[in-house]
Order: structure tokens, then sequence, then C-alpha cells
């Protein structure tokens, strides 16, 4: 973020907390404390709930209506010139909280001084954490949904594209490769659902719950909570500085979203090899080989499917902190904002890149139709032509089987076998047999709903269109 930059002031900043101690504390153990380095992106969310914290203060007559307008005049100042480039962060603030109020005090005076009446810094960051995240979960579901447009962009165009379906990495049944991108679209809505969930259980706001135990003013938690955006308040002041289960509950959605596009980014590798070449992607989403002038690498699908690890451990590592943790606020807590952070940053660089590179990916569809032909996957079907015919299923079964075996011996796939080759395994078969097994046959009967039909497929595209309205 560009914005984000520190003076080289390095004169100790006062604590806040001075006043019990004598000494100062150890440069390396202030540094060690310090979160100024990666919580300073949080300083418009914790400037916001400072000024309905005011607000609050003076609608309860805790300060003056006059004190609390100097207060938000000099909070919306620091925040420009911090949007401006005119105000530097300072790396001996502890963090953004306590450098917001030093810049308050030392421009208007001791009234910034009366800002944290009826608040600590532990429900002031669990407000910040909340609408920082509220925030980014909103921009990461556009850009998912960019995402679902560029596949559904992608499925529309291939929707009569044959294909092969793989179970195992292996051909198993002939299928429209709009049906199988499509199935990318669906994992993606449940993400965006995911997300959502996570953000409305997260959308209740923590301020008031001071420490730990409330406070002895008579604020108006109601007032502040709705001033912010929040659809209600926390009811326990205990959980209200504790509780980080936001923090998993949306870095488990992006874990899911990333291990998604990591599915995806394994079969865009697979697909654009020289083994399979169904695809080939944009030159702008691959690399070369230093030595080996050749080469066309799927590097960003490469990476995507790297940076899927870097956020599982984020998540275990936010879920180790906390498993051991008494109750109330510990610092060890400050420990899940790099976590989440970065969690964001991954997961909102992936989506960027991913999504023109869907969407300027070729198709080779002569290449899928030649592999849908072979691997014996129209098997089935001519099983089913056996069964319509009043054999039972196993017994069809075994009969084509046998049939697959002979052609593998000869060289031969089923839709080049003779007639008179079929009666010898069934008399059941007729001339019929080889419109049943074409390929276009094969995928268009299957007209169960969500299977890879043609009015399925349309059906599924409308879906995700009227998803993406």
């Amino acid at each position: 973020m560009g914005f984000i930059v520190f003076s080289e002031r390095f004169c100790f900043m006062e604590k806040m907390w001075a006043g019990r101690f004598a000494g100062e504390l150890d440069r390396l153990a202030n540094d060690f404390n310090s979160s100024i380095r990666f919580d300073c992106r949080m300083f418009r969310q914790d400037i916001r709930g400072s000024i309905s914290h005011a607000e609050m203060l003076a609608k309860q007559g805790i300060i003056s209506g006059e004190d609390a307008m100097q207060i938000i005049e000099g909070l919306i100042g620091i925040l420009e010139d911090i949007e401006k480039g005119k105000l530097d962060f300072d790396p001996e603030a502890e963090d953004i909280h306590m450098f917001v109020e030093s810049v308050l005090t030392k421009r208007i005076g001791d009234v910034g001084k009366r800002l944290h009446t009826a608040r600590s810094r532990n429900d002031q960051v669990a407000v910040d954490v909340r609408l920082y995240l509220r925030d980014e979960v909103e921009e990461i579901c556009g850009l998912v949904k960019e995402l679902i447009a560029a596949v559904l962009e992608q499925a529309k165009s291939n929707a009569d594209v044959i294909c092969p379906g793989y179970t195992h990495l292996q051909r198993a049944q002939p299928i429209f490769f709009g049906h199988h991108l499509l199935c990318y679209c669906m994992m993606l809505i449940r993400d965006i659902g995911r997300l959502e969930d996570g953000a409305k259980r997260m959308n209740v706001c923590p301020l008031g719950s001071c420490a730990l135990a409330g406070t002895t003013y008579d604020t108006d938690r109601e007032f502040t909570a709705s001033s912010l955006g929040f659809d209600g308040y926390t009811l326990n002041s205990i959980d209200g500085v504790s509780d980080r289960d936001f923090c998993l509950e949306i870095m488990s959605a992006f874990s899911i979203l990333m291990m998604h596009l990591s599915r995806f980014s394994e079969e865009i590798i697979f697909w654009s090899s020289w083994e399979c070449k169904f695809i080939e992607l944009d030159d702008s989403y691959t690399t070369g080989s230093s030595i080996m002038p050749q080469k066309k690498n799927p590097d960003m699908a490469e990476l995507v499917r790297g940076k899927t690890g870097r956020v599982y451990g984020n998540l275990m590592a936010l879920l180790t902190t906390l498993k051991g943790l008494p109750l109330a606020y510990n610092k060890d807590m400050q420990e899940d904002k790099e976590a989440l952070f970065d969690s964001i940053d991954t997961v909102k660089m992936c989506l960027k890149v991913f999504a023109p590179m869907v969407r300027t990916m070729r198709t080779l569809k002569d290449n899928m139709y030649a592999a849908a032909g072979k691997g014996f996957i129209n098997a089935t079907d001519l099983a089913d032509y056996l069964v319509k015919k009043g054999l039972p299923f196993r017994t069809a079964y075994k009969l084509v089987g046998q049939a697959v075996a002979h052609c593998i011996e000869a060289g031969t796939v089923l839709d080049e076998l003779s007639l008179d080759v079929l009666k010898g395994f069934s008399p059941l078969f007729e001339e019929d047999v080889y419109e049943e097994i074409a390929l276009k046959t094969c995928v268009e009967k299957r007209i169960s709903a969500g299977g890879t039909g043609g009015d399925s497929v349309a059906a599924q595209i409308a879906y995700v269109e009227e998803f993406l309205k």
C-alpha cells in the first residue's frame, strides 16, 4: 500500500501506559512489542471507530459537545493527511491506536486525551479488525464475482465443445467442456456464500466492552454499533475483546476458496501440457525457460497452487495461537493480524491474476474431441444400449467389458467394431448402436438435471447469470 510510509525519527514516543513504569522499555523489546509496522493499514478503520466513539461520548454527556467536535475535526485532519502522504507513520509508536491518539493530542492538546474515555485498546483493536475485515471481504467477494464472470464467459463459448471427463485422471465419460467449467462457477458461488455468511456473523460491535469488564460510564453501545454499520453489539464484554472466531471463520473461507483455485490451477496446468494440450494460455500469463527456448510455462497457475499452502498455514498458525489462551485479552492475540493480512493480500493477488488468465485462455477444440474419441469413454453408453434392449445392467456391463478387452487386443475402439463382431458379444446389437455410442449422442442424451446435456448446461448458465445480477 503506497501510503504506508514510516518516518525516520527514532526518538522514543512516550507510552500511553507510562505512568506505572519508572524506566524505559528496552529498544529491542520495544520493537518486539510494537505492531505499528503492520496494523497501520487499519488507520481508516481506527479513525472511523474513534469518531463514532467521540460522538457517543458527547451524546451521553460524558464529554462536552465542543470537545467532541474538536476531537472529530482533529481525527478527520489526521485521516486526510495520511491519505495525502503529509503524515508518516511513526515507527516508535506502539500501534496504530497509540499513533493516532498521540498525533491527535499533539494537534489539539489535552482535549485529545479525552477520546480514550470509556474505551480500552482491547475493544478498540477488536472493532478495528472487524471493520477492516468487513471492508476486505466485500472487495474479495467482488473479485470472486469477476472470476465467475470470466469462467462463465468461457463456459458459454465452450457449451457444445466435447471433451473427455475424468475420474482418477483416467478418461471416463464424454462431457461438454462448458459443463466442466461451470463446476468451478458453482464452487466459487459457494465461496461467496461462506464469506458473506461469515461477514454477517462477524458484524457485531465489540466497542464498549473496554478491557474486559465493561465500564462505569453510561455509554450507548447501540448508538456506536449503529453508527459503524454493525447489526448489533457483542452481548458479553469478555467475549467482545477475546473473540477471534470471526478471523478464523473468514480465514477458513479463504482457505476453501484457495483450494478451489488450486484445483482449477492444477487442471489448467494439465490441460496446457503437451501430453494433453486442451488449452493454450495467453503469453501474458506464462513464462519461458532460461535455457529451453521452446518452453511456455503456466507459472501463474503454479504460483496460485503454491500460495494455497501459505493461506492454509496462516489459518493453522492462528488456530494454534488461540488454542491455549485464557480469557480475556492476551498479547498473543496481536499475532492474529499478520496472518490475517497476509491471507487477505494473497487471496486478492491470486484472484486478480486468475480472472484475466481464464478469460484469455484459448480452447483447442479439435484436441479435446480427439482425446474424447479414445479411452473407451462411451463404454457406459454401450452398456446402457443393451439395458434398454432388456439385458440386466450387470450382464451388460460384463459383456461391454469383454468388448473393450477385445478392442485393446485388436488395437481399435468400440465405434469401429463391425456389427458382426458386436453380435458375437450379444445378439441384441443392431445397426442403431453406432448412433447410440457416437460422442455427440453420448453427451446430449444425458438429460438428467445437473448433467452434461445441452439443456442442463443452458440451465446452469442461466443460474450463474442470475447469480451475477
